[in-house]
């Protein structure tokens, strides 16, 4: 089931928490809502299940199919919502909370008895909890649970499912072994879903496609890939994952960043200020210049347990760095904390007012 969302607005009294947003999202696609909290991503789903009414305007629309389900009720949409905190109901059996959405159906759409058992049984295999269908969710560990939501979800056949921040409320071991098993049943049932995140580890490891998010609207969509090796704003790429920043200015159709410079767009660009980002991962340490672009700097810690070795250091005029360099170059050329070294750019990503290259 494909779902477009066409020039959509919604205010609470003075403030707006979305403003003209326009979303396209294919049939069979997981889609990830991205942002820091305020920017919109909750309410944007809340709007798609029908929990939320968005503002009157001629021009604006919700399509499944398309078809408009704007004025649709909750019950009309065949939408399944799984929230943060489970929403079990703890004097239920697992197995009668799956069962819950099926058993209260009018009389003529009710599956048999026989049948709402096979569908339950069926479920707790999908979700690996085959045999604890006796329990009650106080028996449950958290990401037990949060399937359970996730298998009651499912019950009702749900054309669109719809998750908001639905593991975060667990610890970060379980959201991680969580993460894949949602990739995996996403790949097995394939039923279009949106999950709204502000973790960008969960939204880059689990979705087709990121919508990144800020302040009502709309940064960016891509891919992982896309939006994290392309950002399109600096919105865009100081939230997704740690980044350093250099301030400069354009002369000449060069950006200078402290001791080092670079090229820079066209001539329009001259006199302007310049921004440049670069990933912790993109920074080299150098005993010496080796011809590349490089700024002085002085290491002041060094992290070596984990899959990278995590240098700090401190740039010209006080400015904190962070790099990240793999074990097997970071033995060939090691440092100790206190050394004084050169700081080259392997990539980078520059922002110059209106120009990004």
């Amino acid at each position: 089931m494909s779902i477009e969302i066409r020039n959509i607005t919604k205010t609470f009294g003075a403030y707006t928490a979305l403003k003209n947003v326009n979303l396209n999202i294919p049939d069979g696609e997981l889609v990830a809502l991205l942002g820091p909290s305020g920017s919109g991503k909750t309410t944007l789903l809340r709007i798609i299940a029908g929990l939320e009414v968005p503002d009157a305007t001629s021009d604006s629309g919700i399509f499944f199919h398309g078809q408009d389900v704007k004025a649709r009720s909750v019950g009309q949409r065949n939408v399944g919502f799984v929230f943060q905190h489970y929403a079990l109901f703890r004097h239920m059996t697992v197995f009668e909370n799956i069962a819950f959405g099926l058993r209260v159906r009018p009389r003529s759409l009710r599956p048999s008895r026989g049948k709402i058992r096979e569908k339950v049984m069926e479920l707790l295999k999908l979700i690996q909890l085959e045999g604890l269908e006796k329990r009650y969710p106080g028996q449950l560990s958290g990401g037990q649970r949060q399937r359970v939501a996730l298998a009651r979800a499912l019950a009702v056949e749900p054309k669109i499912l719809l998750l908001d921040e639905p593991f975060g409320a667990l610890d970060a071991k379980v959201r991680q072994e969580l993460r894949k098993w949602l990739r995996r049943l996403h790949d097995e049932i394939h039923v279009t879903s949106v999950f709204v995140t502000h973790d960008q580890e969960e939204a880059l490891e689990v979705a087709d496609r990121i919508v990144v998010m800020n302040q009502a609207r709309i940064e960016q969509v891509g891919t992982p890939d896309e939006v994290f090796h392309q950002p399109t704003s600096e919105f865009v790429i100081d939230f997704l994952g740690n980044v350093n920043l250099f301030h400069g200015r354009v002369e000449e159709g060069k950006a200078v960043f402290g001791g080092f410079e670079l090229d820079a767009p066209g001539e329009r660009a001259d006199g302007k200020n310049a921004k440049l980002f670069v990933r912790p991962f993109d920074l080299e340490l150098l005993h010496q210049r080796n011809g590349r672009p490089a700024i002085a700097a002085r290491i002041t810690r060094i992290q070596s347990a984990g899959p990278v070795v995590r240098v700090e250091l401190q740039g010209e005029g006080n400015q904190p760095l962070s790099a990240e360099i793999p074990h097997d170059r970071w033995n060939d050329s090691p440092f100790e904390p206190g050394s004084q070294v050169f700081v080259s750019v392997r990539k980078q990503r520059m922002f110059v007012d209106d120009y990004s290259i």
